[in-house]
């Protein structure tokens, strides 16, 4: 079988698969999502082991460090995978859901009812969590997916497919509800995003270049995820407590997610004050410091930082420093050079706060927070497909409501228009 042919099936069985799935009842979709924790945390060595050997090849393949950090799964994060399942679980069905119910003059009732999108494709790179995470939520919202996984995870995610399998036939939902891409071959990737008959939405989960190669190509609809360069800034009202605490694990807790600090702004009044401990904490931490020219004027061991490197998310141990005059200098920086992803003020003045809240285009804004919270999982979407830096449909991290849509609905009784 082509290629071709072969996402053509996948596609057509997917199709079939999203009429019975949005059907389905609470309670089926639910012993599904149960029966797969429970698997999870059951075969934990044998996820592990088929994770060893995606690293091994990867290694010896030469995938860069930011990569192999998402690629590894540790045992804890196998129960933080059970986990995720089970809290989508537990959350509230959003299908069926009726709202905005109104009599019109003509004594009809017109409302809204949330539904399934219908097949969803996610296309995604190294993370083998994702691959439960996303037949998670695409079976409690209803929805069929095919998943096309990285290459270099290609064994952990058979893995997971075969658990995902045994989950839904446990529950009596048809095997084609989640299908995940058996072959590494690029073409597949071209294929899916053009099935626009079987295809409602896809969604990527990627570095640059995958997304710029299906900005360019797809014919599907997508929720796009671009990259995480996200800032954090020092307000002249900062706690320096605060600000050395929130900075050390919005960059250092770990270098390879797409919610980790990338830039570090200061205000000028306070610069002189609380740069050199929060540059003394970074560089303890082993992180390069990129900084404008103030910045190097107070801190020995920084480099000059070019305008490049104020657009980049490092996914590495680097990170770029400004100082700016203070809140309109801010937020005029980060909406120009942020990817809009997720951005924090550390301040302790309110009217600033909430200037910051408002003014700042990105699709998390935290105050006195650090950046990692922007998770599908801190925020109590159980797991979560991606973050969504679109406007449209789905904004920030993206769980089951995100991959639903409405339709309206009409109630009457023997009405008809005048």
């Amino acid at each position: 079988m082509t290629i071709q042919d072969y996402m053509r099936t996948l596609g057509q069985q997917a199709r079939q698969a999203s009429r019975r799935l949005a059907a389905a009842s609470t309670a089926e979709k639910n012993a599904a999502l149960q029966h797969l924790a429970d698997a999870i945390r059951r075969e934990r060595a044998t996820l592990l082991a088929a994770n060893a050997e995606d690293l091994a090849a990867a290694r010896a393949n030469g995938l860069e460090t930011a990569l192999l950090d998402r690629l590894t799964l540790s045992e804890k994060g196998v129960e933080q995978m059970a986990e995720g399942v089970e809290q989508v679980a537990r959350l509230p069905d959003p299908i069926g859901e009726i709202s905005d119910m109104k009599y019109r003059p003509s004594g009809i009732q017109v409302g809204k009812m949330r539904v399934p999108l219908g097949v969803i494709g996610i296309i995604y790179e190294a993370r083998p969590n994702v691959t439960a995470d996303a037949a998670a939520l695409c079976l409690k919202s209803g929805n069929a997916a095919i998943l096309r996984g990285g290459s270099e995870a290609i064994h952990c995610n058979r893995a997971i497919a075969r658990l995902i399998q045994e989950s839904l036939a446990a529950a009596d939902l048809p095997a084609e509800a989640v299908q995940v891409v058996d072959t590494t071959d690029r073409a597949a990737v071209g294929e899916l995003i053009t099935l626009r008959e079987f295809v409602d939405v896809i969604v990527p989960r990627g570095g640059k270049g995958l997304i710029a190669r299906l900005l360019a190509e797809a014919r599907v609809p997508m929720i796009q995820h671009l990259d995480g360069n996200c800032h954090i800034y020092i307000d002249s009202a900062a706690d320096p407590a605060k600000a050395l605490k929130i900075l050390e694990n919005a960059k250092t807790q770990r270098y390879g997610t797409c919610n980790t600090a990338e830039s570090l702004l200061v205000a000028r009044p306070v610069a002189a004050k609380q740069l050199p401990a929060l540059a003394a904490m970074l560089t303890e931490k082993g992180v390069e410091i990129r900084g404008c020219a103030e910045t190097c004027a107070l801190i020995e061991n920084a480099v000059p930082a070019t305008e490049e490197d104020f657009l980049t998310e490092y996914l590495a141990p680097i990170i770029s420093v400004k100082i700016v005059a203070g809140l309109d200098e801010a937020i005029a920086h980060i909406n120009q050079y942020s990817s809009h992803h997720s951005e924090a003020i550390v301040t302790e003045h309110h009217p600033s706060a909430m200037r910051f809240l408002r003014e700042v285009d990105s699709s998390s804004v935290m105050i006195n927070a650090s950046t990692r919270f922007a998770d599908g999982f801190e925020y109590g979407l159980g797991a979560e497909i991606g973050i969504s830096t679109d406007k449209i449909h789905a904004r920030g991290p993206v769980g089951l409501e995100g991959l639903t849509s409405q339709k309206w609905i009409v109630l009457g009784d023997g009405h008809v228009r005048a």
